[in-house]
């Protein structure tokens, strides 16, 4: 058993670190990717330690790293082995070394050793070890390693990669999974006099991350290796400090399902190390956890850069649309305005004719005339307003109605979705009374309420779900076949719906919206005289409801809650 367990978690770190490799491999541009410097001449490129014998040649490419200049060699295909020193930085000047890279077939082989390799921690409690980069001359940089101090003072890394041009450094990390290297860079490769190669002088800058931005929302000595054991393995410090790099980012929020799958093989590295199973067990659903844990910190940044721009994007579309509703209301005001002086020249012309008629009249005859204008004045200006107020009447009335419709629209949808995202978790059907997932007896022990392996994490899926809709009411329902006491199923059917209820609300669904029942042997859904008809009606029913996807739980039936525990 204990073997079979080992070749699953193996297979799928396995199968995580593959993917990690393919996604390693996005290009990261470079600050300047066309720089004012003049090609090299061939002279420049030919100097005079060169191999004579130009088809041996390894071109050398120049790359800037923060303020300083390394080299990026052009291994070029089955171009046999050569050599490169490394020489320690400022932050850590006593470091040296060398790496050997061999050509082989549609892969290069590089044997690096390192020498005086400080605690990674020196540089602060988020930094736990090493890792071997190779910076292509466009700037895009790959994970090529892990590189841990050892006690004898040489640190030695064997690997593989399908890039051809590159550059070697070294920089400390939180943990060994990062895709983009840190500002903490402690060695570089150095051209030997006899590398072959010529220079031919290529700037290319490549994006780091400042050490504050794995920690920017827990300080660096809070995190959980500062405060651990001194004898944990370091596999473990580094995927308890990445899945807590990645939760601070907002990975709850943004990447919740990669989150969990972190968390999920972490608590299996914790429980191998509270079982004593060993380093290679350990070392290996850690690092599977760290993988996670960068998986979904990355992705988090993504998505949320995503809302900055989609952000952006709406805030101009909102200023456009505000600015054609300015200028439609603008256009509106002068054509009333016009129209009003318009009107106001008509009527003063009228007045004048009707005084100058007024004054050829006898003074009754004026008045009577006077008397029957206002009126008509009166008359018109009332017809007016009644037409006024009835367009605007109907002009509410059609905005309410579309309103409601939108509304309503709107609720259709989200319980589509739910029910959607739902049915890939647990069978979900839409009923009256709202949603209902149905949770199968084969889900918990027999003639028992413990939840299996499997109900926790589809529970887990469900929580997870449930938490992007605040609003909902969850019911959830115990039912049980026909054999037994009333009392005994009506105990059992009670403790299935509160331990089904419990776990979501550890899992960080509001205790406020989740309640449970128990109805024993009621409301069977199948013919309890057959073992297939009971084994349906045995069952956990969690009825989703709220307003928020139209549907409210009015036929739920009588009982009273369990209260939580």
């Amino acid at each position: 058993m204990k073997k079979a367990v080992l070749l699953l978690v193996f297979s799928f770190f396995l199968s995580s670190l593959i993917w990690a490799q393919d996604n390693s491999a996005t290009p990261i541009y470079p600050e300047n990717p066309h720089p004012e410097q003049p090609p090299a001449t061939n002279q420049d490129a030919a100097p005079q330690q060169m191999n004579q014998n130009t088809e041996q040649d390894i071109p050398v490419f120049r790359v800037s790293v923060f303020a300083r200049t390394t080299k990026a060699v052009n291994y070029r295909h089955r171009g046999g082995s050569t050599t490169v020193d490394f020489r320690g930085t400022d932050l850590m000047p006593t470091v040296g070394g060398h790496a050997k890279v061999d050509g082989k077939a549609g892969r290069l082989a590089i044997s690096a050793e390192l020498t005086h390799l400080q605690p990674a921690s020196s540089f602060g409690g988020q930094y736990l070890t090493y890792v071997l980069w190779a910076i292509t001359p466009e700037g895009r940089a790959v994970n090529l390693g892990e590189i841990l101090p050892s006690e004898g003072g040489k640190s030695k890394i064997d690997v593989t990669t399908d890039l051809q041009a590159f550059g070697l450094i070294v920089t400390a990390e939180p943990y060994y999974a990062v895709v983009r290297p840190s500002n903490k860079v402690v060695a570089e490769n150095v051209l030997r006099p006899e590398t072959k190669g010529f220079e031919e002088p290529i700037d290319a800058k490549f994006d780091v991350l400042e050490g504050s931005q794995y920690t920017i929302d827990v300080p660096a000595d809070q995190l959980p290796a500062s405060q651990a054991n001194p004898n944990a393995p370091l596999d473990l410090l580094e995927a308890r400090n990445a899945v807590a790099i990645a939760k601070a980012a907002g990975a709850q929020q943004y990447a919740p399902d990669s989150l969990t799958k972190a968390e999920d093989m972490l608590q299996r590295a914790e429980d191998y190390l509270q079982r004593k199973q060993g380093r290679t067990p350990i070392g290996t659903a850690a690092r599977g956890a760290s993988q996670m844990a960068e998986d979904a910190r990355v992705l988090t940044l993504r998505r949320k850069e995503q809302e900055r721009l989609d952000a952006e994007r709406r805030a101009r579309e909102e200023a456009q649309a505000k600015a054609e509703a300015d200028a439609e209301a603008a256009r509106k005001n002068a054509q009333n305005a016009q129209a009003q002086s318009a009107e106001d020249a008509r009527r003063r012309a009228e007045a004048e004719a009707a005084n100058a008629e007024a004054q050829q009249r006898q003074a009754a005859a004026l008045a009577a005339q006077q008397q029957a204008q206002a009126e008509a004045d009166a008359a018109r200006l009332a017809a007016e307003e009644a037409a006024r107020q009835k367009t605007e009447a109907d002009q509410q009335r059609a905005a309410a109605d579309h309103a409601r419709q939108q509304a309503e629209q709107q609720k259709e949808e989200m319980r589509a979705r739910l029910l959607a995202q739902l049915n890939q978790v647990l069978q979900t059907r839409d009923t009256a009374r709202g949603l209902i997932v149905s949770m199968p007896d084969v889900l918990f022990d027999f003639n028992k309420y413990t939840l299996k392996a499997e109900a926790r994490e589809r529970l887990a899926r469900i929580s997870g779900i449930v938490l992007a809709y605040p609003d909902l009411r969850l019911n959830i329902e115990g039912y049980t076949d026909s054999i037994g006491s009333d009392q005994y199923n009506q105990t059992l059917s009670e403790k299935r719906a509160a331990t089904v209820r419990d776990y979501l609300i550890s899992s960080g669904v509001s205790i406020n919206n989740v309640f449970a029942q128990g109805f024993g042997k009621a409301d069977p859904v199948a013919d309890n005289s057959t073992a297939a008809g009971r084994k349906l009606n045995r069952r956990v029913d969690m009825v989703v409801s709220g307003d928020v996807i139209g549907k409210q739980d009015m036929e739920s039936p009588s009982s009273t809650p369990i209260p939580p525990q």
